[in-house]
């Protein structure tokens, strides 16, 4: 039976909550008998999942002794971070690429999306969130060093967040104060869109979070994963240590 989630150390009472919401390339065969109509290249570029972010998200909850909520579905499938109503849900065109299998979508093919993919992995985030006081919801994602047609993208790791910088500001001054990190402010994207994973989950109801951008050439190996795992980890707990002075 397809699984639209992966859930590891939900036994952990921690103060962090882990999410990745494009931890996945996977069609499932639920979806279009498995196939979107695009290459097998194009299923392993940063448009159909975020490149290193499952294995950084595991490493982080590990070092942070968390929860951590992993997507098993391609964002090209529907996109679990946008609201429901949000016109980009089901991209039908994606840095260059044009996703066959979501032009002229059906009613029908848009609710089973929602309804095998993009809801239970959000009642699972609910689900956990009520088993643990008050998390901090740490979400973990990956950007390309270039889009096509676009500029090189310096930074190394970007933070961000929406008018509710309590977790976020303290963290990218932690970053900012690291000589080997380029940290960007709201960098490579910002962090309010309404609809958004944090939005539902945190911002609604007034919870600590912030969203943390990984550049994914820094983390396309196993070694690597680790490393910014350890490093996220460290941030993270003093920060937390911080705040709750």
């Amino acid at each position: 039976m397809y699984q639209p989630f992966y859930t590891f150390n939900q036994n952990q009472n921690s103060d962090f909550l882990i999410l990745c919401d494009h931890a996945s390339n996977l069609v499932p065969k639920c979806v279009k008998e498995g196939s979107l109509g695009i290459s097998e290249e194009n299923l392993n570029r940063h448009i159909a999942y975020d490149i290193g972010a499952s294995g950084l998200s595991k490493e982080l909850g590990k070092q942070l002794k968390s929860p951590v909520v992993l997507s098993n579905f391609s964002r090209l499938v529907i996109d679990p971070n946008r609201g429901e109503d949000d016109p980009t849900l089901i991209m039908q065109l994606y840095d260059g690429t044009i996703i066959e299998g979501n032009r002229k979508i059906s009613r029908d093919d848009r609710e089973n999306r929602l309804n095998r993919c993009y809801r239970p992995y959000h009642n699972e985030i609910k689900r956990l969130v009520s088993t643990q006081h008050d998390p901090i919801l740490i979400s973990i994602h990956s950007f390309t060093p270039k889009l096509k047609n676009g500029f090189n993208r310096p930074w190394h790791v970007g933070i961000l967040s929406s008018n509710d910088r309590r977790f976020a500001q303290p963290l990218l001054n932690y970053f900012n104060n690291q000589q080997d990190v380029i940290c960007g402010d709201n960098e490579p994207y910002r962090g309010d869109l309404i609809g958004d994973t944090m939005f539902r989950h945190a911002l609604s109801v007034d919870r600590l979070h912030v969203l943390i951008e990984v550049r994914n050439d820094l983390i396309s190996s196993e070694k690597e994963q680790l490393m910014w795992g350890a490093k996220l980890a460290h941030a993270i707990n003093s920060v937390k240590q911080e705040i709750d002075r």
